[in-house]
């Protein structure tokens, strides 16, 4: 558990146009892996360690999000109706998500992802928050990262992972500090942004401008990494984006053969 819990927010609002084929009318961290949305998972693997409160940096088909967590506890407790009196709903169970803070925040249709961030942690409080896509899961131990970010005593951190080559590249030094940050070259044979990051609200405020959009895997992360002000926790474990029909049926099989490393709760 947690000896502090960290605000996470976590980017919702993109359009997810390489999965879109498997519904397009649901948003991407809204399709399921074992009947939950895959955002649940992720959800799941920071409440794990005790961080439960949630701010969804909605976007493109955002409503579906607002919905599915406005009707959260019909949607996941037995309940009795008596019907014409729609107010009196008897819920019969309770659910372990009991006591989860989820703040939806529209950051805008299209809007890019570094200022998704700064319009989701405008009312956060300053100090860490962690930050993460909403389509990937992953084994991250979230207190060692917390724990190596604090003791880097640096602006922001990223979590290294070794996947496919189609996302932005880190080169790393050997003291952990990240000397490049290359958007999404085309061979990639080293280590890649995985998403749980953490940045200290001051990052957000310094490095993210206020009166343009920007993606944060762009400018702010290579003005990060320019100033030394980007480190990376090595992760080796087990990391999987759900970009494309096929990553989300990997996901779906892992689940249903009861062996998802991700699944770090009880």
């Amino acid at each position: 558990m947690s000896s502090g819990a960290v605000p996470t927010v976590i980017l919702c609002g993109g359009r997810g146009t390489r999965i879109s084929e498997v519904n397009p009318l649901v948003p991407k961290p809204m399709l399921p892996i074992g009947g939950r949305p895959i955002l649940w998972h992720i959800m799941k693997i920071y409440a794990a360690f005790g961080h439960t409160d949630f701010v969804l940096a909605l976007g493109w088909l955002g409503e579906e999000i607002r919905r599915f967590f406005l009707q959260y506890q019909a949607l996941t407790c037995d309940f009795t109706i008596e019907l014409g009196r729609p107010a009196h709903i008897e819920y019969l169970n309770g659910h372990p998500e009991e006591g989860w803070r989820v703040t939806c925040v529209d950051t805008g249709v299209d809007t890019l992802t570094g200022t998704r961030v700064r319009h989701a942690t405008r009312h956060v409080a300053d100090g860490p928050i962690m930050v993460t896509y909403g389509d990937a899961v992953g084994t991250v131990d979230i207190e060692k990262l917390l724990e190596f970010h604090r003791a880097q005593g640096k602006l922001a951190t990223v979590t290294a992972v070794h996947p496919p080559g189609r996302f932005g590249e880190l080169v790393v030094q050997q003291d952990g500090l990240i000397s490049e940050f290359a958007e999404k070259p085309q061979t990639s044979a080293g280590a890649i942004n995985g998403g749980f990051m953490v940045f200290e609200k001051a990052a957000i405020e310094q490095y993210i401008p206020s009166d343009a959009d920007v993606m944060l895997e762009r400018e702010p992360m290579s003005a990060l990494a320019k100033d030394g002000q980007l480190v990376a926790y090595q992760h080796e474990g087990f990391w999987q984006p759900m970009d494309t029909p096929r990553e989300r049926q990997l996901l779906e099989d892992l689940w249903q053969s009861e062996h998802a490393p991700w699944k770090v709760w009880s």
